[in-house]
């Protein structure tokens, strides 16, 4: 068996010291992206940067040096100037920069919610994309002229691309980008090439009969050259200006054509890792040979500020001296009281998790992609010797190890859902359990390391706790599967198993009746419990009348190692063992994380008003009464394997306290203040191991083992050896979006990681829209987002009561600084978010100036008073249209906050005739079953009391009619709900076909430096035994689309027609009046004399 490293103690000795390689390029080949062409060269961006090359190649050279990234270049069309998109000063916008003598950036726009650079315009103004502009979110195109700093928006709704003919027509790219890395999309939100000719009032779209993607139009000399990817792969094609006579001009089959840019007849894009450049004239199309001459410095060794914000796992010492912390995929040895920190295991390439001590105190075992998977190793805390394996032979990704007290075992599971045990020392492997339905948990050995508790989710969905016995290597349930059971803990004795259980159903909502459909709610279920492992055990809980001694332990208890108590071996009664279940003396709560260290009971407790602020709590064995919290604010805890000592998480501090019964005067006084700690990163090293580690993850967590038929062992030969031409982190994110693009899956998302960024100052805004008027002295209001008027929270800075800042008036200072000194008024608002700021105002009736002070609000949430703004316009449409028989409600997404707001929108309207639920730009969730289970609710019978009109039961039913809006941008959760109220038969759907993503994503295991690729790991298919939904979208029943100049206009189709489906359904089958049938008469029948007789 394979049981160390080869050639290791060299390697090891080296990386100890510090790896420094003498191969770390200094110049060289590069990553090239968002090319663009001037007359006789090319701009691009590598390594974060712009740089200049001539139209054959050859040298480099740097044009851009600050931090962030600059991308989406564009030159001018006299050549002068290069317009590009950067980060400098905290949200993307437009710059630009003279070519000739070099001269600094100039800032453009002050977009905040970004700006990307699509080109110019032949008048020299340059256009760019927003999405600032439009109370619904999605792009426009905007032009901003460079002197003047006029910006204008084009008259064309979700226009992400554009150029202008020499005819001054428009050629639009309609759609952004959807968002997910899916190769061979045909969803709803394919991009499509649209024509918008001088005086018409609306575009033509010209690639309408192409499922599939067109973007990128580029006009010249009589054709539209574009991107598309018809034949399978994103290549060169032109058409017609009326979209007829298709040509394909490149025919790559392995990698996609990316930003195509086009000057002069020739065509720049990307290819992989390089530039090549299409002559259109003649069909010539080469690679670009280019060598950068200025030093790569983002792949250089660097050392990392602040290493405790990288710490990604933490955990006790067996005597709580000392902590193994696992960051950026190294492990460290620190002292819990001052000291220096460490290093015990950092190879290139190679990345450790979840390091841990055993019980010996000297080696720690932790995760490690030494031999391209995830094993098991051990090592010991100074980095002495080399690792040897624990386990080998993994076949999918291995996790959540938990060594056994006596250092002899490890349990883990692994992504299969396989719950292993290993042997340390002879490596023997052993499977314990598989699961069909989640992942195991809570995985806790007993003190002699021969029982392992963890916890199984049934068939049922309900948590059961199951016990194996190492010696046996059998496991058998030792908790009811009526409840949920979990978080089980050992005496150290073995005597007895301390759990929690959910058992207790108290509903805090007594009944079905009253405002906005009420339902239970189980609050505080949980108890904890206790489980007597041997015959004749006395609870320690139990009055002392009840209690007897017994006449031994029922495991006799030595000492071990570091004067540790470590049981003998001992066996538990299984005979009987249902029945000798019982509760420990504490009310019911919100628990979780039960364990114990002996003496005492620890636990998280939490309100259910806030889940998200969990208190640590105490409670000693055998008192009840001594129930003391020791800390808020707790992430998670754990407690040392002697019971010693106590490691709180909470956020990004470590507080480590002695686990004593005590309540410290001042528990952030306990946070560990790490010494001299050096954490380096050898970049290069590190983006060959997340590349393989997103790869990996792919492997492990589609849903579908066959990947989709793609060959992905070929795929990750295909795109791995472009890592050698990555120079930054943003790079690596393409490289690794393209590859695992090739699935062809929605929820593919690929983002966040180490990037270099540039000023990242907290910028606030005032809710409004702001316009510099010279002629007035300062930046005119001609806008106030007010948000919903019956929630006061929901309104702009300038709107709140004190202020009463109205549209035309104009601010002429903030904080006494002219609004007209620097270039913009945003400028003035840099770190003000939340702070108080005095404002100028002069009103633009009267003229009276006055001073108020406001608080600005965050980019993020003037935009969401913007949207709330077009929700309220179509509720105020509808109701205006329909004279208030039908009702409208928007969900923005299927998340709790959209539950919130179906409770404020739809009981309002739910006795009117119709109802609009507008989906349209939904971005998913997971409450579908939630909203849909309320509309299936049916009215049976009627209560009819004395006095006022009858009410259904079920409570709530609605039984008018429905219809649901939806667009390409209605996503996920949103397409299940929309599909679902077809298919249960509850309304119909109308607009335009959605988005296509049914296959559920999760975020999968962060990558070393915290960036995320998403897993596609649940597919979704109908009761007639279809995959649904996903890659092609919802089908409308009726379709119509909000064409681009008319919804830029102001004028919604979609809603429109759906109100006017609405009427006529009301008109044909009106929802009948609930009459009071005739009363019962119960009087006595009238008994004649004839009768009588």
């Amino acid at each position: 068996m394979f049981r160390t490293s080869l050639c290791f103690l060299a390697v090891w000795s080296t990386l100890l010291a510090g790896d420094v390689r003498a191969d770390e390029p200094g110049s060289g080949p590069g990553y090239f992206r968002y090319p663009t062409l001037s007359d006789n060269g090319i701009v691009f961006t590598a390594a974060g940067d712009l740089w200049r090359v001539g139209i054959r190649g050859g040298e480099a050279t740097r044009l851009t040096t600050k931090a962030g990234e600059e991308s989406h270049a564009a030159v001018s069309p006299d050549g002068t100037q290069v317009a590009f998109s950067a980060t400098f000063d905290g949200p993307t916008e437009v710059y630009v920069q003279r070519l000739i003598d070099g001269a600094l950036p100039v800032r453009l726009t002050y977009e905040i919610d970004g700006a990307i650079v699509v080109g110019w315009t032949t008048d020299g103004a340059v256009l760019y994309t927003t999405r600032r502009h439009g109370d619904l979110p999605g792009v426009h195109l905007a032009r901003v002229d460079p002197v003047t700093r006029d910006t204008t928006v084009l008259p064309l709704s979700l226009a992400s691309d554009g150029r202008y003919d020499d005819e001054g027509v428009l050629y639009v790219t309609r759609f952004a980008f959807q968002g997910s890395f899916t190769k061979r999309y045909q969803g709803g939100g394919a991009q499509s090439i649209w024509r918008f000719r001088p005086g018409a009032t609306e575009a033509e779209p010209l690639t309408a009969n192409f499922a599939g993607t067109s973007r990128s139009p580029m006009p010249w000399r009589g054709r539209i050259y574009f991107q598309s990817d018809r034949d399978g792969t994103m290549n060169v094609w032109s058409m017609l200006p009326d979209g007829r006579d298709l040509r394909q001009h490149t025919h790559h089959v392995d990698f996609d054509v990316q930003g195509a840019s086009l000057r002069g007849g020739r065509i720049v894009y990307q290819l992989a890792a390089d530039l090549r450049v299409l002559d259109v004239t003649n069909g010539e199309d080469v690679l670009v040979p280019i060598r950068l001459t200025s030093m790569l410095t983002q792949g250089k060794e660097r050392g990392v500020p602040a290493p405790a914000e990288w710490i990604s796992s933490a955990h006790l010492s067996p005597t709580g001296d000392r902590l193994a912390l696992t960051a950026r995929g190294q492990v460290f040895v620190a002292p819990v009281k001052k000291g220096p920190v460490s290093l015990a295991a950092r190879e290139p390439g190679v990345r450790y998790r979840d390091a841990r001590f055993l019980s010996d105190g000297h080696t720690l075992v932790a995760l490690a992609d030494r031999t391209g998977e995830f094993e098991f190793w051990t090592f010991p805390a100074d980095a002495s010797r080399p690792p040897i394996a624990v386990s080998t032979g993994a076949t999918v990704t291995r996790r959540d190890g938990v060594p056994s007290p006596d250092g002899r075992f490890v349990a883990h599971q692994d992504q299969d859902q396989r719950l292993w045990v290993h042997d340390v020392v002879t490596g023997e492997g052993r499977i314990v359990a598989t699961s069909e339905t989640t992942a195991f948990r809570d995985l806790r050995w007993s003190a002699d390391g021969q029982w392992l508790a963890y916890v199984q989710t049934g068939a049922n969905a309900l948590a059961r706790i199951w016990l194996y016995g190492v010696r046996d290597g059998k496991a058998r349930p030792v908790t009811t599967d009526r409840f949920d059971s979990y978080s089980p803990t050992w005496s150290p004795d073995g005597a007895w198993l301390y759990f929690l259980s959910d058992r207790t159903f108290d509903s805090l909502v007594a009944s079905p009746w009253g405002a906005r459909q009420p339902e239970p709610f189980f609050d505080r279920q949980t108890r904890v419990y206790q489980l007597a492992l041997k015959h004749g055990a006395r609870s320690r809980f139990a009055t002392k009348d009840e209690r007897t001694t017994p006449a031994r332990d029922p495991l006799d208890i030595g000492a071990g190692a570091d004067g540790i108590a470590v049981p003998g071996p001992g066996a538990i009664d299984f005979d009987g063992l249902a029945a000798r279940v019982s509760d420990v003396p504490l009310v019911p709560g919100n628990y979780s994380s039960l364990d114990t260290d002996g003496q005492r009971l620890y636990f998280l407790s939490w309100d259910a008003s806030a889940p998200g602020r969990k208190a640590l709590r105490m409670m000693p064995i055998g008192d009840s009464r001594g129930l003391e919290t020791l800390a808020g604010s707790v992430d998670r805890y754990e407690v040392s394997l002697d019971g010693s000592t106590l490691l709180l998480v909470r956020g990004d501090d470590l507080l480590v306290l002695p686990a004593d019964g005590t309540m410290p005067h001042d528990v952030s006084r306990t946070k560990v203040v790490f010494g001299d700690w050096t954490l380096t990163v050898q970049p290069r090293d590190e983006w060959r191991q997340i590349f393989v580690d997103a790869w990996r993850q792919q492997r492990d967590g589609f849903y579908d083992r066959g990947m989709h038929g793609v060959d992905w062992v070929a795929m990750r030969a295909r795109y791995e050896p472009l890592i050698a031409r990555v120079t930054d982190r943003a790079e690596l994110g393409d490289l690794v979006a393209q590859m695992v693009g090739e699935l062809s899956a929605l929820h593919m998302y690929v983002h966040g990681g180490d990037v270099a960024k540039g000023d990242e100052a907290l910028l606030g805004s005032l809710g409004a829209t702001l316009v510099r008027d010279e002629h007035r002295g300062g930046y005119r209001v001609t806008r106030v987002f007010i948000g919903d008027p019956d929630l006061p929270g929901e309104r702009s800075p300038l709107a709140a009561p004190h202020a009463d800042v109205r549209e035309g008036d104009v601010i002429t200072a903030v904080d006494g600084v002219s609004s007209l000194v620097p270039d913009h008024i945003q400028l003035l608002l840099r770190d003000a978010l939340d702070k108080d700021v005095r404002l100028r105002v002069v009103a633009g009736d009267s003229g009276t100036v006055r001073d108020v002070v406001v608080r600005p609000i965050s980019s993020r949430r003037a935009a969401e008073l913007r949207y709330r703004s077009w929700e309220i316009e179509r509720r105020r449409r509808v109701d205006e249209a329909a004279a208030g028989t039908i009702g409208y409600l928007h969900l923005r997404a299927m998340n709790a906050a959209d539950m919130a707001e179906w409770q404020r929108a739809f009981y309002p309207v739910q006795g009117r005739q119709g109802l609009i639920i507008d989906l349209r730009r939904n971005t998913g969730g997971n409450i579908d079953s939630w909203l849909l289970s309320r509309l299936l609710r049916q009215a049976w019978f009627y209560w009819q009391p004395r006095t006022g009109h009858p009410t259904p039961n079920m409570p709530s039913a609605y039984r008018g009619h429905i219809a649901v809006l939806v667009d390409q941008e209605t996503a996920s959760d949103g397409e299940a709900f929309a599909e679902g109220v077809r298919r249960l038969g509850l309304g119909v759907v109308i607009g335009t076909r959605t988005w296509g993503g049914e296959i559920w994503g999760s975020v999968g295991g962060a990558l070393v430096d915290r960036g995320t690729a998403t897993v596609p790991d649940t597919g979704v298919f109908s009761a007639q035994g279809e995959w649904m939904i996903e890659g092609h979208g919802v089908d409308p029943d009726v379709v119509v689309e909000n064409l681009p100049a008319a919804t830029f206009r102001g004028e919604d189709a979609q809603l429109a027609a759906a109100v006017a489906y609405l009427e006529q359904r009301i008109r044909e089958a009106p929802v009948p009046t609930v009459k009071t049938p005739r009363y019962p008469d119960k009087r006595a029948p009238i008994v004649t004399s004839t009768a009588a007789r």
